[in-house]
């Protein structure tokens, strides 16, 4: 693994717009617009090294669906922070029936310098961003810059894949809805389920558009509608279930589930049992069931333990996105009070490359692994700042 300087294309930010890329600069506290894209370096790796990251991802995977149904037959769903019992259940019967459920895609955050094992930081498993500019723009810049060169990257072929063979579970006589926050200032969740719609329909489905907002609700068949009362029989969402189960129409999220067996109106992906990868309690109970595995940290619920006067730790909320609320904990230092639910995870500091903090971004399309992503950041947690960097096998 080595980080390369490059200059950049001449009009470079017009290139990867057009190739799905909506947002390739980030404002900055200061007013300032710096690139997101940042074609100013990249980074190699030898087949030998993605071939053993592919085998780590795979190998992840397989691991966070062995715990996955040790929280559920152990029960134990209230160190999720799932404590509504409707919620557990849906839970349940999802993971118990997943099968029948369409479940497509996660990212998996990785510590590695090209030295050692990967480190598991931790699963994006439910609402995955970061995935245009992995699958398209990256691979472009390749065949301009490196005509020949290759790429870990396979997530467009397999993602239409995924859905071709999926497309047997979805309700017949409906398009497939594709729905995201109105809410979404920068663009990046509009921008990610865009091209998963697109996957779709290179698969052959029949799709639709719609905002999370634009949902409505028919008091008098009790279903899902769109904007003109169609039926919502199935909806790809990039909106977490912690919200979906917690706002104001949870009750008929609830009562109108399909967890397969036709027993719903309404079949979300990616599906319910998916919270149980997208919480960062996750991380403790794969400590809990491979103490010591190579490709994992020391975690824990309950505080930091021996991490505390040891490796240091990181303490991070049970559920977030971009960094938000993760704090960075020295060996030795005094332990600030946490009022929310947090996972408490041995402190790796990212490695430095010419002064970036580098995170791996690996990807997994139903369960095999499929390209990687990277993003730089100045400091030690991997925030809404950081940048995009592409990458080739040498």
């Amino acid at each position: 693994m080595r980080r390369h300087t490059l200059t950049p294309r001449p009009g470079w930010q017009r290139t990867v717009e057009e190739q799905g890329l909506v947002y390739p600069l980030t404002r900055h506290p200061d007013g300032s617009l710096r690139p997101y894209w940042d074609e100013s370096a990249y980074y190699s790796f030898t087949l030998d090294e993605v071939e053993a990251l592919e085998e780590t991802v795979e190998e992840l995977h397989r691991m966070c669906l062995a715990a996955a149904e040790h929280i559920v037959t152990g029960d134990r769903f209230s160190d999720l922070g799932i404590t509504d019992p409707r919620v557990a259940q849906a839970v349940a019967e999802a993971w118990q029936r997943r099968a029948e459920l369409p479940s497509l895609y996660g990212r998996f955050d990785l510590r590695h310098d090209g030295t050692g094992p990967a480190k598991l930081l931790e699963y994006n498993a439910d609402t995955p961003t970061s995935l245009v500019e992995a699958a398209s723009p990256q691979w472009f810049w390749m065949e301009d810059r490196f005509p020949g060169a290759d790429q870990w990257n396979s997530l467009h072929e397999r993602l239409v894949a995924a859905w071709k063979r999926q497309a047997t579970l979805l309700p017949p006589g409906s398009p497939l809805y594709f729905a995201h926050s109105s809410d979404d200032e920068l663009g990046e969740d509009l921008m990610t389920v865009a091209y998963l719609k697109e996957t779709a329909e290179q698969a052959g489905l029949d799709t639709d558009w719609i905002s999370m907002e634009e949902i409505g609700w028919d008091r008098l068949s009790g279903r899902f509608v769109d904007s003109q009362l169609r039926f919502i029989r199935s909806c790809f969402k990039l909106y977490p279930w912690e919200w979906l189960t917690t706002d104001r129409f949870a009750g008929h999220v609830l009562d109108t589930l399909d967890n397969g067996g036709g027993t719903g109106t309404t079949l979300w992906i990616e599906p319910a049992w998916k919270m149980l990868l997208s919480n960062k309690a996750l991380l403790a109970v794969l400590w809990e069931l491979y103490p010591g595995h190579p490709n994992l940290l020391p975690a824990y619920l309950d505080g930091p333990r021996e991490l505390a006067s040891t490796t240091g730790y990181v303490a991070k909320p049970l559920l977030g996105r971009e960094g938000a609320g993760v704090t960075v904990h020295e060996p030795g230092s005094d332990p600030v009070p946490r009022e929310e639910a947090c996972c408490y995870q041995g402190l790796a500091p990212l490695p430095d490359f010419d002064g970036n903090r580098v995170v791996l971004g690996a990807w997994v399309v139903e369960n095999e692994s499929a390209g990687l992503g990277i993003r730089e950041s100045s400091g030690l947690v991997t925030d809404e700042y950081a940048r995009f960097l592409p990458h080739l096998i040498r």
